[in-house]
């Protein structure tokens, strides 16, 4: 959400976070951005799915993340909330260009979910980022997995060549697209119509921090495809965007500046 707000864009974020302190500075916090819109925000019982990363390193070196501390629901989130939520993207699609699914398997996206967002991908653009829900995807525009979730994906053994896992994926998959990320190897887009583009890593490959960078990708390529740009140079702008966000330490965003000055730095998109 930070990432579509910092690059323009007016926000729908739709899901749930505890009635605490950590979902009490969320609302606080995007209730201050003007393109955000909260009324898709389900405040429930449970305590608000929170992240800590312990940094560790010497006051004149580089801080390396050491191991990080996930507070999660105690129980899968009530029918009432699922429901709600459902119905919060049925009163909002209409209303918005582009939708991103992001998926950490807490069990807010679920079949009925799931069947809804793929119908709105006849029509729209649905992007959809998960770790381990991906086979569930089917029938969306694109689908943005790293490179070990799209060989666990694919049922092929790591080490095998990517090509062969990316064509596997776009076949059963029913996809308009697959966009592999793959670290400092850039990443690889296969198309529905057998196209194959690798694209090589934006900027230098001596990485700050890659916190976030998949909701970067996610973020951009869907604004991309949602301002009108083919799948191609989505991607490549989303690889433009990562390439920023992984010189930053922490969970950062690019903004559009840095975004355009790093196009033309790399030139023409249309090469």
């Amino acid at each position: 959400m930070n990432n579509l707000l910092a690059l323009g864009a007016h926000v729908f974020p739709i899901g749930c976070i505890g009635r605490d302190e950590a979902g009490d500075r969320l609302v606080a916090h995007f209730s201050l951005q003007k393109n955000a819109n909260l009324e898709g925000i389900i405040r429930h019982d449970g305590r608000t799915v929170t992240k800590t990363r312990i940094l560790a390193g010497d006051t004149h070196t580089s801080k390396q993340q050491v191991i990080r501390i996930d507070r999660e629901i105690e129980g899968p989130y009530p029918d009432d909330v699922r429901a709600q939520l459902k119905q919060k993207l049925i009163e909002i699609a209409p209303h918005v260009d582009a939708i991103v699914l992001s998926d950490y398997e807490y069990g807010l996206i679920d079949r009925d979910m799931m069947a809804f967002a793929i119908d709105v991908a006849r029509e729209k653009i649905v992007v959809g980022d998960s770790r381990y829900n991906l086979k569930n995807f089917r029938g969306i525009t694109l689908i943005t997995p790293n490179e070990s979730e799209a060989y666990a994906l694919s049922g092929i053994d790591e080490g095998q060549d990517v090509e062969e896992v990316g064509r596997q994926i776009i076949a059963s998959m029913e996809v308009q697209g697959l966009l592999i990320t793959r670290g400092n190897k850039g990443m690889s887009l296969f198309l529905r119509d057998g196209a194959i583009y690798h694209i090589p890593i934006s900027g230098s490959d001596e990485i700050a921090d890659v916190t976030g960078a998949g909701d970067t990708v996610a973020a951009a390529v869907t604004l991309a495809l949602a301002s009108g740009a083919d799948l191609y140079t989505a991607c490549r702008i989303a690889n433009c965007a990562a390439g920023v966000v992984v010189m930053k330490r922490g969970t950062a965003v690019v903004t559009v500046d840095e975004l355009r000055k790093v196009i033309e730095e790399n030139g023409s998109l249309d090469s």
